[in-house]
């Protein structure tokens, strides 16, 4: 069976360069559209995920799903302290952070528009179970003091969060002593400072959350059960990752049905302007097809051509958006974080997994929109073909 060649397709599309253009950039667009929802999706989920630690638990009350929900005395943080699979630091020091959780209210810098930021009491041991935050300014905090220390999203988007300028809340003035780095986590939206000072500030009496180390990973399971079974403990544990994984759930899922609805309407769009474009292409090409089938190409032959061209076309269009969306990866956005009701900074991040799936995405828009006028040109009676030319 004789087949078309590939050149055949691409010197076609070359020969209509505005109307393959015009095409291409309607499909780059709902590419970009599709390809940045995802990017956002996984930014979002990266950052909160690369929050965590997998060797860390948080133990928060139980069926509360947030820190600022949540409540853990100081007996049952005491009790929690004690277990044996908490992992142990230099000079016997137990792996721990029995921590505060609050929500304040600031103003951006340059705006009038207020936004949530979470303050973290951390214990002495808050910095060490989390390697991936570094101060990049300034010194820590000193216990005891009031005394702060702002993750970089947030000295840089707020006002008076910079290092050394001073922030009032909790009733009291608190000095920015240092800015840290957390490495694009969810940490870099937080503020931090010693936990007991700043329970007293906002007269709290029980922790928010507790954090520790495991001393052995795989004995997850076992702490799990010890805590969640001690009837003295109205507690629940989770790996660090887990519990970062849950809070980015329901502004995934609002980002994902927002994002694929909104690819699917443009797609429409996109699907009638490649099938349009592939509809002319026949209209204008009768004549040739004609003459390819009197030379004895099959009717596959001509249906398989026209639609490569259109799946090409997809093609360049899907390549052209990808590349479009790959710049949105030099931005970073902010937006409340449903679950803590926070401000939350996070970037786009393009992945395989998305560059795969864009691209198929533009495939299918190319197969949908080829398919008919293919099918057209396919049946096409030689005679009549070569009567009309």
């Amino acid at each position: 069976m004789l087949t078309l060649p590939l050149a055949y397709s691409l010197r076609n599309l070359w020969a209509r360069r505005l109307t393959t253009a015009l095409t291409a950039g309607g499909m780059a667009l709902v590419v970009f559209v599709f390809a940045a929802v995802l990017m956002l999706d996984e930014g979002l989920r990266t950052t909160l995920v690369a929050t965590g630690s997998d060797d860390n638990v948080v133990v928060i009350r139980r069926s509360s799903e947030t820190e600022v929900q949540s409540g853990v005395e100081r007996v049952q943080a005491a009790i929690v302290e004690s277990l044996p699979e908490v992992a142990l630091g230099d000079g016997g020091a137990i792996l721990a952070s029995k921590e505060s959780v609050v929500l304040i209210s600031l103003y951006k810098r340059g705006t009038t528009k207020p936004a949530n930021v979470i303050i973290r009491g951390a214990g002495p041991q808050g910095l060490q179970l989390r390697p991936q935050v570094r101060l990049v300014a300034g010194r820590m905090f000193r216990p005891g003091s009031n005394e702060i220390i702002a993750g970089r999203a947030i000295a840089e988007r707020f006002e008076r969060a910079g290092l050394g300028e001073r922030l009032r809340f909790g009733g009291q003035e608190w000095l920015v002593v240092g800015v840290f780095d957390a490495g694009r986590t969810g940490f870099d939206s937080e503020i931090w400072g010693d936990a007991d000072t700043l329970m007293q500030s906002f007269r709290r009496t029980a922790y928010s959350s507790m954090v520790f180390k495991l001393a052995d990973p795989t004995r997850f399971a076992a702490v799990k059960t010890a805590i969640e079974a001690d009837p003295r403990l109205t507690l629940e544990a989770k790996r660090e990752t887990r519990f970062y994984a849950d809070q980015s759930e329901t502004l995934s899922k609002f980002i994902s049905i927002l994002g694929v609805t909104l690819s699917l309407i443009f797609s429409v769009g996109a699907v009638i302007g490649a099938m349009i474009t592939m509809y002319a292409a026949v209209a204008s090409r009768v004549g040739e097809i004609g003459t390819l089938r009197a030379l004895g190409f099959r009717r596959s032959s001509i249906l398989f051509a026209f639609l490569g061209e259109s799946l090409l076309l997809a093609l360049v269009g899907g390549v052209a958006g990808l590349v479009l969306a790959s710049f949105m990866q030099l931005v970073t956005i902010s937006t409340m974080n449903w679950q803590s009701f926070a401000e939350l900074a996070f970037s786009f991040t393009l992945t395989p997994a998305i560059v795969a799936k864009s691209l198929g995405f533009a495939l299918f828009m190319g197969f949908v929109g080829g398919f008919l006028p293919a099918f057209r040109a396919a049946r096409l009676n030689i005679v009549d073909a070569l009567r009309a030319a």
